[in-house]
Order: C-alpha cells, then structure tokens, then sequence
C-alpha cells in the first residue's frame, strides 16, 4: 500500500487545501494522472498518483492539510478492472414498484399550508412565497403575508437565492495581503497619462515583420516593460523593498506580470527582465501567460518580483488605483486605450491616449522618486524609437 503525502510547494509554505479531487474513493490510478488540485498561499497544484493501482482518499475536498500529511492511498498490489478508465455503460433500472406517499402527520390537515383566497391574490400580486401560516391548522393569512412582505423590503418578482462555498486557500491568502498593504503601508498613488501613438505607428510598421521574425506579436506589454526597466535604473529607491529594519535595493529588475487564469489573478516574474529585448519580453510573457491559463504556473516562476505592471485595461478599466503586491514598494497600472482630443503644439487633435496609476509606498519612495519614475516611463512610451531603440527601430526589434 503506497502512501501518497502532500508534496512541499514552496520553502515559505507549510500547508494546502484539498481544492477538488479529481477522482473518486475506490478509483483506478494511472501512474502519473492527476488525481487532485491543491491550493497553496500563492497558487493551485495539480497531485499526480505517484503509482497505478486502487485509490482510497484520506482527506475531503476543503480540507487543510499539512506538507508530508497523508492524503490517499494507493493499492499498487491491486488488479486492474476490465475496462477501467472508461465510461461504464447506464444500466437500465427496472420499472420501479409504485411506492405509497408517506402519511401525513396526524396534526396536518387539509387546510396545513393552504393560503387563504387573500392570502394567495397578496402572495400573486407581490410574488412573496409563504411556505407555513399561523391560521387555524396552519392555514397561509393575509396576515402572514403582510409580514413576509415587511422582512422582504420592497416588493418584486424575481428570485432571491444565494449560494455560499469556502473561500480558496488562495483567495483567502490574497486577502489577506490586500488589506495588510492597506493597513501596513504608506501607500499613494499618483496619475499620468500617455500618447501612444508612436507606439501605434511603430506596431503598424513593423508587426507583420516581428511575427515572422520571431513567431510572437509585437504587443504593448514589451514597451511598457522596457519602459519600466529604465525608469527603475534611473531611480533605484522605486526598485527596492523593506525587510525588517533594513531598505533592500537590487540592481537587477524582476518585473512582476499580473495575468487573469481560470483561479484567479496570478503574478508571473519576468527574470532579469533588464537584459532582454523586445522579442525575447514578448516571448517570456507569452510562456508565463500560457502556464497560467493552462494551470501548470509553479510558485517558483511566481516569486521574488521586484516591480509590478497590472493591466486593467483589458478588462475596459479607464482608471483605477493598483494595490502594491508586498513586499515591493510600488505598481504600475496599465489602463484601456481611447481616442480622445488632446492639445498638441496649440492644435486639437484626437490621439489614442492611456491614462497610467503609479502606486507606491511612501515609506520607501519619495514624491521625487514617484512621479519622476512615471515621468520617465511615459517619456520613453511617447519617444521610444529614440528612447528604447537608441534611434534604430529595426535593429532594436530584431529585423
């Protein structure tokens, strides 16, 4: 008999939640099928059997276990059933015997539940259900429904159910975090906003080129993450974290990539992301968004980020205020692209215009260090040939 124990996700993690098994108490195992998810602080695992045989659970989904708990095990010395792993044909039942109603309780009669002819022309008009009356032999009155009525609030004719489910290990973690940063940092935000139209026309030259090139798009994430790359260099204090009683300044960016999965918000880091260049952010972020929505992210390829870039504008955000993903001390919001009149050299002309949030913790990052952090970024997304590309679009972009 195999024991299967909760593998360790992390060195910082010490216990998981049975999010869902994916198989049943007596199933057939294959040797590396995935038998269930788990929940950890920062992501969902997917379990592999370690060996083929009958599996027997040993914790319910929403469960929290500890690493090295045992969760199920696995007869490895069992036999296989004829036709395990597929569909068992529906048995057909039998015409079942006709069975006889339970009698009602003696104290029920007929008039039990009924409702009164006012009771029911209140109930129809105002489409409040009373299940039970406090008439004669529990007769519905138009007294029961006035006051369903008065707890309901206003009257009206739609459905009033609710559901209720545990919040994932994740979910609650991620919580948790939001309101110590609320609560344990000096945060502030501040706000700018950014032409990209040379970025729209540089995209347009070149985008057919970039895809044959290198097999990936040439989207906005690559200029924004090398916008941010040299606004971090040229101002330290945003690329630096609190830890203890000390300030940790690196000279290196990891740049933290928020992405929508199927559990939820995952942050990807983009390692070293100073060395790279437009093809190879645009190829990294495409493997790290991929993992995500396929649900194979490890907490490893989510750790240690030094800076943050969310982008709510996929999700048709104008503005908004981004949370600092502790323990960095600063975000970068990215928001949704509308063309709007903007003044350019006296002229009103439309331009497609961006509006740009900068969260940081004052406790770290000075008012100097924060607005000339997102000056520096916006001035390299409106000039990035020169700025980001040293003059040289085509050399810069690999063509």
């Amino acid at each position: 008999m195999l024991e299967m124990k909760v593998p360790s996700p992390g060195e910082s993690i010490t216990e998981v939640e049975i999010a869902s098994w994916l198989v049943s108490d007596g199933d057939w195992v294959e040797k590396d099928q995935t038998i269930a998810e788990v929940d950890s602080d920062k992501a969902t695992l997917e379990l592999p059997a370690e060996e083929s045989g009958i599996i027997t659970l040993k914790a319910e989904e929403g469960d929290t276990v500890e690493v090295g708990q045992v969760v199920c095990l696995i007869d490895t010395s069992a036999a296989k059933p004829e036709g395990a792993g597929a569909a068992a044909p529906a048995a057909t039942a039998p015409n079942p015997e006709p069975v006889a109603a339970p009698a009602a309780p003696a104290s029920n009669t007929y008039a039990t539940g009924t409702a009164s002819p006012a009771a029911a022309k209140m109930m129809a008009e105002t489409g409040v259900k009373v299940a039970t009356g406090t008439g004669r032999d529990g007769r519905i009155t138009k007294a029961d429904v006035i006051e369903a009525v008065a707890s309901m609030g206003s009257a009206n004719n739609g459905e009033r159910g609710q559901t209720r489910k545990k919040m994932s290990s994740l979910r609650r973690k991620l919580a948790s975090r939001l309101v110590t940063v609320k609560n344990e940092t000096a945060m502030l935000t501040t706000f700018n906003e950014v032409d990209m139209k040379p970025i729209f026309d540089l995209r347009n030259q070149y985008k057919d080129a970039f895809l044959k090139k290198h097999g990936v798009k040439l989207g906005f994430m690559s200029f924004f993450t090398l916008a941010v790359t040299r606004a971090l260099q040229l101002y330290p204090a945003t690329n630096s974290m609190i830890d203890g009683n000390e300030l940790v300044s690196f000279d290196y960016v990891d740049v933290s990539i928020a992405v929508s999965g199927p559990k939820g918000l995952m942050v990807p880091v983009l390692r070293n992301a100073e060395t790279m260049d437009f093809a190879g952010v645009e190829r990294e972020i495409g493997r790290l968004a991929t993992r995500v929505r396929d649900g194979k992210i490890t907490v490893d390829e989510m750790t240690g980020g030094t800076f943050t870039i969310t982008n709510g504008g996929v999700f048709g955000s104008m503005l908004s205020t981004p949370i600092i993903n502790p323990p960095q001390s600063a975000i970068l919001g990215m928001h949704n692209i509308i063309q709007r009149p903007v003044a350019v050299d006296g002229e009103v002309v439309i331009r497609p215009m961006m509006y740009m949030a900068f969260s940081y913790d004052h406790r770290v990052i000075d008012g100097r260090e924060s607005v000339g952090t997102l000056v520096a970024i916006k001035e390299a997304l409106e000039n990035p040939e020169e700025i980001l590309m040293n003059g040289n679009a085509k050399k810069a972009l690999g063509l």
